[in-house]
């Protein structure tokens, strides 16, 4: 015969365990997410930004961990970062800081929640502890390879045992670095910043990037992980706008360099036939000044090829027209010697090279140079005869 208690005692017992088991602390009890940030007006920030975010609910501890720290004030800063010794940190700090410091300056933040196992949360959060300590936090800044996002990527996915896997985007014609940066440049309308790494930036720059390697820059970050899968599911369970801030586009400008030096060439070209005296002595000073620049600008980038640790201004083609040898020379120009002219035939022979092979040459130019090689190709022609 069944005894109606003791299965009434079995039930209440069994209940009061679930309800014990349900009452233990969530062991998962970390958030993580990634953070990406709209671009900003400055030249660092044209690319935008990228920061883990950990909420621990046992703590009640909300960190942002940021790996774009760097000290501008340090004396040696500006001689290093043209070496390329570029010494980034990781940061920690309030969540409500973060938000604050970004909405000051007018940027928008994205937050997405990424769906780990508990213990891989937990193993990131180590690593990211471990990494916030005095001789951890410190590493070498390399814009294409190793930045303040790709260390948020490269922390994430080294540091869990769940396998991410990224679907393949890309388009049909595959970027380079360089498309890739002037996209963010073109957008914000830095004409003259965009000319000016490209003269600086050689031909390494020109190399075609991969999709997971694009992810270099936070936007490409964000969208890698959207379609990204684990053996679960997706990676993303949640995306939202924490800080609703449309990015602004930047102002137009006429003065561009291609306008400004194409102007130029257009008045310099036609006082070329010229014969009165004012027009000769306007084009003798302009000469020594045009080709003194050249040849400074020629002798920074044999430099910065020679000095810097990365290899981003290595294999740079804009020494074809941006020749050293110009600054000796422009002290020496106005004496007619026959040495002198012959140096200018080589001149005007190598600048129409380079101009006649404007789409083999393996490094994009600035559209800004062609009226840059028009100048040089008149005033070499007339310095050569």
């Amino acid at each position: 015969m069944i005894n109606l208690r003791k299965i009434g005692l079995l039930v209440m017992l069994a209940t009061l365990f679930s309800a014990a088991l349900n009452a233990q602390p969530d062991s998962c009890h970390l958030r993580i997410s990634l953070l990406t940030c709209s671009a900003g007006e400055e030249l660092y920030s044209a690319w935008g930004h990228t920061a883990i975010r950990v909420t621990d609910k046992l703590t009640g501890k909300d960190v942002v961990y940021n790996y774009g720290t760097f000290d501008d004030q340090d004396p040696l800063f500006l001689a290093n970062f043209t070496k390329g010794l570029m010494l980034y940190s990781l940061s920690s700090y309030p969540y409500t800081t973060f938000l604050e410091e970004y909405n000051f300056y007018g940027r928008g933040v994205i937050e997405q929640n990424l769906d780990l196992p508990c213990n891989d949360k937990q193993q990131l959060h180590a690593a990211l502890r471990l990494n916030d300590t005095d001789e951890n936090r410190y590493y070498q800044y390399y814009f294409h390879t190793d930045n303040c996002t790709s260390r948020a990527r490269d922390m994430i996915v080294r540091n869990i045992n769940t396998k991410i896997a990224f679907k393949e985007t890309s388009p049909a014609k595959q970027p380079t670095y360089r498309n890739l940066i002037h996209i963010y440049l073109n957008k914000a309308s830095m004409s003259w910043s965009k000319f000016g790494i490209d003269i600086l930036l050689g031909s390494n720059l020109d190399k075609k990037s991969s999709y997971i390697n694009a992810t270099f820059l936070p936007d490409y970050l964000m969208n890698a992980f959207d379609s990204a899968h684990t053996d679960q599911g997706p990676v993303v369970t949640e995306k939202k706008v924490v800080l609703d801030i449309p990015t602004q586009a930047g102002k137009n400008s006429i003065i561009t360099p291609f306008i400004v030096f194409a102007l130029l060439a257009a008045v310099i070209i036609l006082l070329s036939f010229f014969k009165q005296a004012w027009a000769r002595i306007t084009l003798n000073v302009f000469d020594i000044t045009f080709f003194l620049i050249l040849g400074f600008l020629g002798v920074l980038l044999v430099v910065l090829w020679a000095i810097r640790v990365d290899d981003v201004c290595r294999n740079n083609f804009n020494l074809l027209w941006a020749l050293p040898t110009h600054l000796p020379i422009a002290f020496v120009m106005l004496t007619n010697k026959t040495w002198v002219k012959k140096y200018f035939r080589v001149v005007l022979f190598l600048t129409a090279a380079t101009a006649a092979g404007w789409w083999i040459i393996p490094q994009q130019f600035n559209a800004a140079v062609v009226p840059i090689l028009a100048i040089i190709l008149v005033r070499s022609w007339r310095r050569a005869n």
